[in-house]
Order: C-alpha cells, then sequence, then structure tokens
C-alpha cells in the first residue's frame, strides 16, 4: 500500500506541475515583458539624479546604485542609448 500511495502521490504532483506549466506558458511572455518594463522603471528612478531628473527620492535610491551597476549595460541598449550617458560608469 505505501509504494502505491507513494507512487499516486508523485503521479499527482507531476500532473499538477504539467496543468500549471500548460496554463501558465500562454502568458510568460506578457509576464517577461511586465517584469522588463518594471526593472526599466526601477532603473530610471534609481539613475534619475545622475541622468539629470530631478528626483525627490534621490537619498533612498542612492543605496540601490550598486544593484543596478549590473544590467546598466543592457538597460541603456535596451533605452536606444548608444553609449553611457553617464559619465561615471563607462560600460562599452
Amino acid at each position: 500500500m505505501t509504494r502505491f500511495s507513494a507512487w499516486f502521490r508523485d503521479a499527482a504532483r507531476r500532473f499538477g506541475a504539467g496543468l500549471e506549466d500548460y496554463y501558465s506558458s500562454n502568458y510568460r511572455r506578457s509576464f517577461r515583458r511586465l517584469q522588463r518594463d518594471q526593472d526599466d522603471l526601477f532603473m530610471m528612478m534609481v539613475l534619475s539624479e545622475a541622468l539629470g531628473v530631478p528626483n525627490p527620492a534621490s537619498y533612498y535610491t542612492m543605496e540601490m546604485l550598486p544593484v543596478v551597476y549590473e544590467n546598466f549595460h543592457e538597460w541603456h541598449k535596451r533605452m536606444g542609448m548608444e553609449r553611457s550617458p553617464l559619465e561615471e560608469i563607462s560600460c562599452c
């Protein structure tokens, strides 16, 4: 009995994972695009003071700069900037 119940639990888990994959596959592209747009907005908020846009929350976003530096090159390419707009960050 225990071997059958273990097999049944495993089969039910795999079936549930398959159903979840089936239903969420249609929305993966939308989820990725939404995540990228949110990341771009976050990057703009953190770098706004350095780009010359007044930011009332610059004191709080200054702590996030080390996190943003990793993805800065992909971001400025996606925003249509051939070179880095900041003199302090030369990634190209």
